[in-house]
């Protein structure tokens, strides 16, 4: 088979019910014509950013179900929901590894093609970036304060591993997967462009460097640095050692 007939093949597949049902013709349309890609990483490059983009799609749909569910105080269906969005995280941070495998020299002649594109730009991104806020609001009116609560005391001071601690828990594990995503792009960034460059629209790297510093429940994280005082004080800064001088 020649490489045009292979093309042909890729490109318009025999479409039968499954292909209908999802829309798989216009899905394959997409991307560039592979005759007008401009070398053999580009469509790699275009698919998988479009593809975070569903999943991204995927998790703010649920997300939005979750501030539901929070609302309602149906924890179950929360904890179930948050862990589809924790495998979505780990999905889309994992599938970054494959841009690893364009070397440098190829990454910049798909980067002419963006124009004045960046990530920074992606429209599920931002939508993320908007909704934890939301979530927070629901959780603290239903969690918190609905049931006469601080961060501290389900925490520790009433800890019990009860319903408003395992929400908790679910939000911060979003936020911790949220931040390597983040940092897993920031390392991309670093391997493809190089450190101290500047990124489209010359934004520099360290932009993107602070950002995955972000965290969108500085509470729950706070919690931990504030216990660990309080418990230091308790025993001292420095503690006595377990082994036993010879």
């Amino acid at each position: 088979m020649t490489r045009d007939e292979w093309h042909k093949l890729i490109e318009t597949p025999k479409m039968l019910d499954y292909g209908v049902y999802l829309n798989v013709e216009p899905l394959l349309q997409c991307q560039k014509p592979l005759a007008d890609l401009c070398n053999g990483d580009e469509l790699q490059f275009q698919i998988v950013h479009q593809v975070e983009e569903l999943w991204m799609k995927l998790i703010a749909y649920t997300l939005v179900d979750v501030r539901d569910f929070i609302d309602a105080g149906n924890t179950h269906r929360v904890v179930t929901l948050m862990g589809r969005v924790h495998r979505l995280m780990r999905l889309m941070t994992q599938q970054l590894e494959l841009l690893e495998t364009m070397s440098p020299r190829e990454y910049q002649e798909v980067r002419k093609q963006l124009g004045n594109g960046s990530g920074q730009e992606s429209p599920g991104f931002q939508a993320l970036l908007r909704m934890p806020n939301d979530l927070w609001d629901s959780f603290k009116a239903v969690y918190l304060d609905g049931r006469g609560l601080t961060v501290a005391d389900i925490y520790d001071a009433k800890y019990d591993h009860g319903d408003s601690y395992v929400v908790a828990e679910a939000l911060i594990e979003y936020d911790e997967l949220f931040q390597k995503f983040r940092a897993m792009h920031v390392y991309l960034i670093h391997r493809s462009i190089g450190m101290g460059s500047r990124s489209l629209k010359g934004r520099p790297v360290q932009i993107l460097e602070s950002g995955a510093r972000h965290r969108f429940f500085p509470e729950l994280w706070d919690i931990r640095c504030d216990m660990t005082d309080a418990w230091g004080a308790s025993y001292g800064v420095v503690r006595k050692p377990i082994h036993v001088e010879a």
